[in-house]
This record gives structure tokens, sequence and C-alpha cells, in this order.
């Protein structure tokens, strides 16, 4: 079993967003020692991590099973959003997301089927991601109807919302932003129609797989409004949010059937007031919540 692979290489983006936080720098400290210890625990041989411009908040390495088979090795640094990661692939169980073979809950540590080819659903034209996104999302959402970990959405807007305040001083626009931070805290009440979210659903985390054309990974579960899980992947299309908000919002709030006032609500105020590295007048989220302001 070949492990020591394991210590050559932290992609630098990982390294980068582990640095300033002391939690995450000690997880990143440990990572060799863990990887090592989980190779051995489930008998896999571990390869080089992916590296690229997505890998940023997990270290994740290709791997073999005891019997050949190839799977994925994902450890995710301590990160709010991504919590229930683990608790969200064995609800789904492998309908249109990645299968979980196994977990290390204390670390954040997933082992995960391979996708092959493994190519990411942005190498499609935006009008199609946006018709495959739809298709997963309505499979994926689905009531809980047990108890469950799961969060509700509130908590993740109230998480933005104290960050977003801690930055005041910088608002450019302070009546945008308030009404953003008012429309976050009227759209994350609880209601009997929520479902698990996967709220991170973008082109970069769907992977085309043999099992199924495409498949969903690395979600950030949370239980709330159907209409929120528009929003990550319309953010990822900024040129077309550009030229035709209204229009863009609609297409895919009519795919996803739900109603497409809610998806540009929640589009307003993610734009007007969720968190940034920095606050500028002329910033294209900003310009983009003037537009589709209620």
């Amino acid at each position: 079993m070949q492990n020591d692979c394991v210590t050559l290489h932290i992609p630098e983006r990982l390294a980068a967003a582990c640095r300033a936080v002391p939690e995450r720098a000690a997880w990143l400290a440990q990572l060799p020692d863990v990887i090592g210890t989980l190779a051995g625990r489930w008998s896999i041989t571990v390869g080089q991590p992916f590296d690229g411009d997505t890998v940023s908040c997990a270290w994740v390495a290709p791997v073999s099973l005891g019997d050949g088979t190839a799977a994925v090795l994902k450890l995710g640094m301590p990160h709010m959003e991504g919590e229930h990661e683990i608790d969200a692939l064995r609800f789904w169980n492998g309908d249109a997301s990645v299968r979980l073979l196994d977990a290390d809950p204390r670390w954040g540590a997933v082992l995960l089927e391979r996708c092959e080819p493994g190519t990411t659903l942005r190498t499609q034209p935006e009008p199609e991601q946006d018709v495959t996104i739809a298709r997963l999302l309505r499979r994926l959402w689905r009531p809980l109807v047990a108890a469950h970990p799961f969060r509700p959405l509130s908590t993740l807007t109230a998480h933005w919302t104290a960050e977003t305040l801690a930055q005041a001083e910088y608002w450019p626009d302070k009546g945008l932003v308030d009404e953003g931070l008012r429309v976050f805290k009227v759209l994350s009440q609880p209601a009997t129609t929520d479902v698990l979210l996967v709220t991170d659903l973008h082109a970069g985390n769907v992977l085309r797989a043999q099992r199924e054309e495409w498949l969903l990974i690395d979600p950030k579960p949370f239980v709330g409004d159907r209409a929120y899980d528009a929003t990550q992947h319309l953010l990822n299309c900024p040129v077309r949010l550009q030229s035709d908000p209204h229009g863009t919002i609609r297409r895919m709030a009519d795919l996803l059937g739900v109603d497409d006032e809610r998806v540009r609500l929640w589009m307003f105020a993610r734009a007007a007031a969720g968190p940034r590295d920095e606050w500028n007048d002329d910033d294209g989220l900003l310009q983009l919540a003037r537009v589709i302001a209620p």
C-alpha cells in the first residue's frame, strides 16, 4: 500500500484558505498524519491530490480500494456551510449524487465513488447547464419527515448577515444592503414546504460519470425554500445575468418549477447583502441588485 505520496503536495489555494484561520491551520498541520491513518484503516492506495482553481476548501485525491476499484478521498477543511455534507450524502444515497462509500465525521473525511471521466458540467454551454442542474435539483429536493441533523436555511443567512454587518463601515450603499438583509430574514423563515437543499449547486460541482450522466458532488445542505437553490448556479453565469437578468432568472425558475419572484428576491438579497472580500460601488453584484431590486 503506497501512502507516503500524500505528504508531497498541499494545493496552494487550500493552504491559503487555511493560513489565516487558527482552526483551519491546525487541521492542515495534521492532514498528512490523518490521511495516512485513513489509508491504513480503509486499505486504500492514495494518489497525488487534485489541484487547480476550484480546490480551495478540501484536500481531494484519487485512490484505489483493496480490490482495485477507483474511488476518491476527500477531507474538507473546517467550514460552517459544509458541516453536514456526510449526512446529506447518506440521505441521498447516490440518487443524483455521488455515492458515499465510507466516512470519518471527526475529520470531515469521505471516501466517494469515482466519477469517470469526471469532467465538470462547465464544459457544456450554459443553457445546457441550466437543464442539467434543474433536473438534478428536482430529484434531490425531498422533505424531511423524520428527525434529522440538518440546519434551517435561516442559520446560513444569519451567519452571512453577521459577516456583512461586521463590514458595515465599507458599504457603498447602506440602503441597498439594509434591504438585502431584510429580504434575507423574510425569505429564510421556515415553512411546511421546505426541503433539503444543496445550496452550492453550480456547474463546477457536477461531474460527468458512468453510473449516471451527471452527478452532484460537494453539497452544503440546509433545509429551506426550493427557490434559493437556483441562486448559486445563476451567480456563476454573470454575463447572462448582466445582459438579461430578469429573463435568465425566469428561465431557471421555470425549469425548476418554482416561483420566479422568489428566485428574484433571493438573488437580490445575495447580490445586495451577501458577504464579500471587498465592497465597491461599481461591484457587479451591487449593480445586479439595483436592477432586480424589489
